[in-house]
């Protein structure tokens, strides 16, 4: 067998193709739940911090230049190195909403599925069930 007709089934198996599935929507849901922490928990939680808004909040590990603004963007563009931690924050709370989400996905479809019924007992030989009518019969 040729090295491409053992890709093809390879390629072509259920499970690579289901794979493949999921991470294209795994990637599209990413985004949906990356705009959703974004634009609308963070701004909710800064504001409970006193509109406190995560994505600027920076460690400066250089001097930064008179006259230049004090936002994460600017800094950056000044060419100053900087820590943020406020981009991680965000991306944290993004992974912890997004592994909550896939829980509770993974949770309801654990509870729709089917359960199966446990396996039926294996038939008992036939000389088993003889020796038995013989017993039975002994008895009488």
């Amino acid at each position: 067998m040729g090295m491409m007709q053992e890709f093809k089934q390879f390629a072509v198996k259920g499970n690579v193709i289901d794979l493949a599935v999921g991470v294209i929507i795994g990637g599209a849901f990413g985004k949906i739940v990356g705009s959703m922490v974004d634009d609308v928990i963070m701004p909710v939680v800064g504001s409970i911090f006193g509109n406190l808004d995560f994505s600027n909040l920076y460690l400066a590990l250089g001097a930064i230049p008179e006259g230049t603004a004090p936002t994460l963007a600017a800094v950056r563009e000044a060419g100053v190195p900087v820590l943020a931690y406020g981009s991680f924050i965000s991306v944290a709370i993004n992974f912890l909403i997004l592994a909550f989400i896939i829980f509770l996905m993974i949770k309801q479809i654990n509870r729709l599925k089917k359960a199966e019924p446990p396996p039926a007992p294996p038939a008992t030989p036939e000389d088993i069930v003889l020796l038995r009518e013989i017993r039975d019969s002994l008895k009488k």
